[in-house]
């Protein structure tokens, strides 16, 4: 159903509580929400479209909102095929409706729709306004925050950022859950590699006097928005959310384990504000890299296998080199039984990472833990805090 978001804004996105995987690729327990607003004027604006798993419960939610009238514009701020997959459809039913756009956008249109749009496109720039009558929008672009053509759009008649991907989180609109927590997973996970651009577009968005941010994912932001920005700030900055220690470990025999786990709870008594260890081979990999951005420091603890490292390890440092995973202090634990090359091999990698301190003292267990071990687990500890 559809929602007032003002008197003249409407929401008519949707809740897909079937998905199981984002993209393909990050688990989402809670779904997904789809998000698309019109704004209701002497001009009628459609603000993004939806998922095609859910185009007829968003036709039926805009239809109610329209009436009898006909949309006069159909903006689209992001290409992804989860807000635009129903275009061919939209543009059939309302043949009198403009796109509106920027030159990018329009052209990655035709890699994702067989469809002739030339006589019915509004081509937009930064800074560049459009009237609808009592409402004027404003739009600026917001390059590779997460794609290459994304633009945002800023309504000053009721003060909202329609945001794109930004601001988003995972977890449909009926959930009942913290924000911060699969925000900060979808942030990292899609967003996180480009935190340059994403302080581009929060520079823009101070100019701006913003009391609703609409995301296409994720919540209406309506109140404390200096408290999303603010770990937008965080995040993009790639500055430490919080202080605390991540071990990521991976074990073949539950070896690895025990040292990993061995080290949480000397950390523990030794003071450490918080620990938080993670198997990699078991829990959601999305959320572990949540993890290892949101704190200061980080343990990564891997058996050697086939010369090599144990390759959910291996899988695990690659996206953290992917998404510019950097400012944090890592320590090594590795394992091996008769040639140990797991610690070389995640130094090597650890190493090419900007401004990523590595400890000096590898933890090196042979198969087992064993009572002389601990002193090295005691070195490393005392190294993290």
């Amino acid at each position: 159903m559809s929602s007032n978001i003002t008197n003249s804004v409407f929401y008519v996105g949707v809740n897909d509580k079937d998905i199981d995987l984002f993209e393909g690729q990050y688990i989402v327990p809670n779904g997904m929400a789809y998000n698309s607003y019109v704004i209701m004027d002497e001009k009628i604006a459609i603000m993004d479209m939806v998922d095609k798993r859910k185009s007829k419960e968003w036709m039926d939610n805009l239809e109610e909102v329209l009436g009898d009238r006909q949309p006069d514009y159909l903006i689209i701020s992001h290409m992804e095929p989860d807000h635009s997959a129903y275009l061919n459809d939209v543009l059939a039913k309302y043949p009198a409706m403009q796109v509106v756009s920027n030159a990018k956008l329009f052209g990655m249109i035709p890699q994702f729709f067989d469809v002739d749009i030339e006589n019915r496109k509004v081509v937009v720039a930064e800074g560049d306004t459009l009237t609808l009558g009592e409402h004027t929008l404003q739009f600026m672009m917001a390059p590779m925050v997460h794609w290459p053509e994304v633009m945002v759009t800023y309504e000053s008649a009721d003060k909202i950022l329609f945001a794109a991907d930004a601001f988003g989180k995972f977890g449909t609109l009926d959930t009942d859950e913290d924000w911060a927590c699969e925000a900060r997973r979808y942030y990292f996970n899609i967003v996180g590699k480009y935190g340059m651009p994403v302080q581009t577009l929060l520079k823009k968005a101070a100019a701006l006097d913003i009391q609703i941010i609409c995301p296409l994912h994720g919540p209406i932001l309506t109140e404390n928005l200096p408290y999303y920005i603010e770990k937008y700030q965080t995040w993009s900055s790639y500055e430490p959310e919080d202080k605390g220690i991540f071990i990521a470990y991976c074990s073949l025999h539950g070896n690895t384990e025990k040292a990993a786990k061995e080290l949480a709870a000397l950390l523990e008594a030794k003071g450490a504000p918080k620990v938080v260890v993670s198997d990699l081979a078991r829990e959601d990999l999305a959320e572990c890299i949540e993890d290892a951005f949101r704190y200061d420091r980080m343990v990564v603890a891997a058996p050697t296998y086939d010369a090599g490292m144990m390759p959910i390890m291996q899988d695990f440092l690659y996206h953290l080199k992917l998404k510019t995973y950097q400012k944090r202090t890592v320590g090594i634990i590795e394992n091996g039984s008769w040639a140990p090359m797991a610690g070389k091999l995640m130094r090597e990698q650890l190493e090419t990472l900007k401004d990523v301190k590595v400890l000096d003292n590898t933890v090196t267990i042979k198969s087992t833990m064993k009572e002389a071990d601990k002193a090295q687990l005691e070195a490393l500890a005392d190294a993290l805090l």
